[in-house]
């Protein structure tokens, strides 16, 4: 089969489409034939040689495809070959085929298309595990997204307005948020030009953000995330674009009786990972049956093109950028 491989770290010119060893499926385990992956900024991180995937996993980068199953190892059974499906991966998403646990492959949610379904699995995980699984969102709550736009946040919008909580958001530009008003966004704040902490107290009159769903990590935004957070509130955290070192200001927190979780999917224990899917599964494929979800995608490429598509990651993007297989 061909692949997506990394021959040293660096820029996206890094990146080929070689021919490498087709995989097998171990026990427990489909190989599905790959439709489409999503591109993810674990992705980038690893193509730059900051985040090398768990002993054992493909070396490949991509952690979501979508495809058709092509065989079964042992020990598998709810699953047959020929199912187009979804899937949760490690890594190995940039090839023609990859080795899938069957506890993390999801069937293709009605009304979503084959190539589509790859923009589902990562994202919808993160945001069902980490807003609803740890941090308990509410209806009526408030869930503060840092970085509203992108895949992780334009499904967040859609699944807590789906229970009927409010969301805050942040992004970067004018065209940004009016896209993530129309998915439901109720509070717009430009990261530019405008001080999150303060947009939140002003919108909640001095109240704050039930829960907050933060991919920066370091830096400052350790501490104010606390300080927009709600007696109470929750902070989860997802992401370090921001650093992976930052000042908390505990008297805070205890202030507010809050909580701080710091969460990756991806080094999860395989029995964990397939408890959030069966989750998903049970709870968010309905609401995408009956349209009240759906994946957003900005473009998609040939996989031959991922240099192309991680430079699409440069923060123009508008949800989830995907490759296809030829």
């Amino acid at each position: 089969m061909h692949a997506i491989t990394v021959a040293e770290p660096g820029g996206p010119e890094k990146l080929a489409w070689a021919e490498v060893p087709d995989p097998a499926p171990g026990e427990g385990e489909v190989l599905v034939e790959v439709a489409a992956a999503g591109v993810n900024r674990a992705d980038i991180m690893q193509r730059q040689g900051v985040y090398d995937p768990p002993p054992g996993a493909s070396p490949y980068l991509g952690l979501e495809c979508s495809g058709t199953i092509a065989a079964l190892g042992p020990e598998v059974s709810g699953w047959s070959v020929g199912e187009e499906v979804c899937a949760l991966l490690v890594g190995g998403g940039y090839a023609q085929k990859v080795a899938v646990p069957a506890g993390q492959v999801l069937p293709v949610p009605k009304g979503v298309s084959l190539v589509d379904a790859a923009a589902l699995p990562e994202v919808v995980c993160t945001v069902w595990s980490n807003v609803f699984m740890i941090a308990h969102l509410r209806p009526r709550e408030l869930l503060f997204v840092q970085g509203g736009s992108g895949g992780i946040g334009t499904m967040a919008i859609q699944l807590a307005k789906a229970i009927g909580a409010r969301v805050a958001v942040t992004a970067g530009s004018k065209e940004k948020l009016e896209f993530c008003a129309e998915l439901g966004a109720d509070i717009l704040i430009d990261y530019h030009e405008q001080d999150f902490v303060t947009e939140i107290e002003r919108a909640t009159d001095g109240a704050g953000a039930d829960v907050i769903l933060d991919n920066m990590g370091g830096g400052d935004y350790l501490d104010r995330n606390v300080a927009a957070l709600a007696a109470n509130g929750r902070l989860a955290i997802i992401g370090l674009q921001a650093g992976t070192k930052g000042e908390l200001d505990i008297a805070a927190l205890l202030m507010r009786e809050g909580a701080v979780t710091a969460t990756s999917l991806r080094s999860r224990p395989l029995k964990e990972k397939a408890a959030i899917v069966a989750g998903v599964r049970e709870h968010v494929w309905p609401l995408i049956a009956a349209g009240k979800v759906r994946p957003v995608i900005d473009r998609e490429l040939p996989m031959s093109e991922a240099a192309e598509a991680h430079r699409a990651l440069d923060g123009s993007h508008i949800g989830k950028v995907l490759l296809t297989t030829p």
